[in-house]
């Protein structure tokens, strides 16, 4: 009989599901302290928790019949991953329970920064009657962008577009059918989309491509007196451009729920309120009743299913059922995922398909391996966690076609992991190996032969081959005081094109980008984080 601790609150629905299921023994604790639950732990086969209670190693090294670990939620930070995976304990969460509460707050903050509603409502209790001061826009005939076409965009383009308006999106992660089946034209270009827009919505995770995705560059191409709403997460706007061009008037409204620090700095909301159409709000985008009643009946249906052995949607990590095998190949593993995380910052453009090649004498191990290539190139585009038990089923969900290939032949090497990434029209390549069963190398970039350590910030450039580029780079950068630790170079031929991989201690600042690009010999330059 499976043995149930929630310890944490959730909502009696979920509990009623727990308990009704025949042979579960359900305790309900949600105030149980942390002393208490350490000497309990090891009587029960699951816990069920939210984000009060810590789940530590020194918890876990108790919990001798623990299997399930049911998060209601989807961040996991109060959980140690780690232990409870070489423990073999399942973790699963709830990502997409608060998808309608965050996508109507996402509409009710819209629609107040178009009428003035919270001002309106302000100058009421005041005693005031100021109806020409409120005069608004409306949302019809509007041009819609929405930077994310997941599950919260998908949902705020289909009520965009049933109050009239013209919807837009960039996500190059969705497939264009998707688009094409909520009527919403999905463009390629982010810059194009801004041109165009009258209203901004951000339904994005943070990631290294999407931090300060929207900065003074960005409000500079839009069109004068847009819109802008963040529901998402803080960080994708850059808040300093932000407050920049409201004060020049061509941002005419600005909705946030979300902050770069939560909760934001008196300072920053103080910069903010002397503007008269600003709406504001303390991250709310799932707390409604119905959210917080999804988020229990999901971890409910989640906790079931795993406890029976059966097939778990949402699961944030699993055991090797060999745990020898998971330290055989882990070298193999973090090569694999680094190189995700290589490829899909390296590509200009979302990526439709995934080839892996798996050989050598690794080669019967292809399924973790090519799982831990796309879990480096899933968290870089989703928001919840993605591990190699779940990464193919995600990859599958995004629209990303895989195909995997294992051999035991290779070329040149061991064991050889190869990784080729089609978006429309373009196709990215890297290739790796692990040399002496520990030093993790990428041996190939597209065309180029190169030997590089897959560690930390990446400076990838494509020049021309031809004396002192190296010399302006470096002038470059050691003027922004980014010291280089390390320098790679491939090339398919003497005066042709070039490959410069350099390994460097600090992040380059994004205006030192922009001058390395101005060296009329640097065709191409990326920055990639490992």
């Amino acid at each position: 009989m499976p043995r149930v601790l929630i310890t944490d609150p959730i909502a009696p629905k979920g509990i009623e599901i727990l308990e009704r299921e025949p042979g579960f023994e359900v305790v309900n604790d949600p105030d149980i302290p942390y002393d208490r639950l350490l000497e309990v732990v090891g009587d029960y086969d699951c816990i069920i928790t939210r984000s009060r209670t810590p789940i530590t190693k020194e918890l876990l090294e108790r919990a001798s019949k623990l299997r399930v670990i049911g998060r209601a939620g989807v961040g996991v930070d109060n959980i140690d991953i780690e232990e409870a995976t070489r423990r073999g304990i399942l973790v699963v969460n709830t990502p997409g329970a608060n998808t309608i509460g965050a996508t109507e707050l996402t509409m009710m903050h819209m629609l107040t920064i178009l009428r003035n509603g919270h001002e309106a409502h302000r100058s009421m209790i005041d005693h005031r009657w100021d109806r020409k001061r409120f005069m608004g826009e409306e949302l019809y005939g509007k041009t819609l962008g929405i930077i994310g076409l997941g599950n919260i965009g998908s949902q705020v383009a289909i009520r965009a577009k049933a109050f009239g308006m013209k919807v837009l999106a960039y996500d190059p992660y969705i497939p264009r059918e998707k688009a094409d089946k909520l009527g919403v034209r999905l463009v390629d270009d982010l810059h194009e989309m801004l041109k165009e827009i009258d209203v901004l919505t951000i339904h994005a995770p943070l990631t290294h491509e999407t931090r300060n995705m929207i900065s003074e560059r960005e409000f500079e191409i839009m069109k004068e007196g847009v819109y802008i709403v963040n529901c998402a997460r803080g960080g994708i706007i850059n808040e300093e451009a932000l407050i920049k061009y409201l004060e020049k008037g061509k941002v005419k409204g600005v909705a946030l729920d979300v902050y770069s620090k939560e909760p934001p700095p008196p300072e920053f909301i103080d910069r903010l309120k002397k503007f008269e159409n600003v709406s504001l709000s303390p991250h709310i985008g799932a707390n409604t009743y119905e959210s917080q009643e999804n988020v229990a009946v999901i971890v409910a249906q989640q906790v079931i299913k795993a406890l029976k052995g059966q097939t778990v949607e949402y699961v944030v990590n699993a055991p090797f059922p060999d745990l020898s095998v998971l330290t055989l190949i882990k070298p193999h593993l973090d090569l694999a995922e680094r190189m995700g995380r290589f490829i899909v910052q390296w590509a200009e453009e979302g990526i439709r398909e995934v080839h892996i090649e798996v050989r050598g004498d690794i080669s019967d191990h292809f399924q973790p391996i090519s799982a831990a290539v796309l879990k480096g190139i899933l968290e870089e585009v989703v928001d919840f966690p993605v591990n190699i038990i779940n990464a193919t089923y995600v990859a599958r969900d995004r629209g990303i076609k895989v195909e995997e290939i294992s051999s035991e032949e290779t070329p040149d090497f061991k064991h050889y992991i190869k990784v080729i990434a089609k978006g429309d029209g373009t196709e990215r390549v890297v290739a790796g190996t692990v040399l002496e069963n520990q030093l993790l190398r990428i041996v190939q970039i597209d065309r180029y032969r190169v030997d590089v350590d897959p560690e930390g910030i990446l400076l990838v450039l494509e020049n021309k081959d031809v004396p002192g580029v190296i010399g302006k780079i470096g002038s470059i950068l050691g003027g922004a005081n980014v010291n280089i630790a390390g320098f790679r170079l491939g090339r398919e031929k003497k005066g042709g094109i070039a490959l410069g991989i350099l390994n460097l201690d600090d992040p380059v600042p994004d205006h030192v980008l922009e001058d390395l690009r101005r060296i009329p010999e640097i065709l191409f330059v990326k920055q990639v984080t490992l």
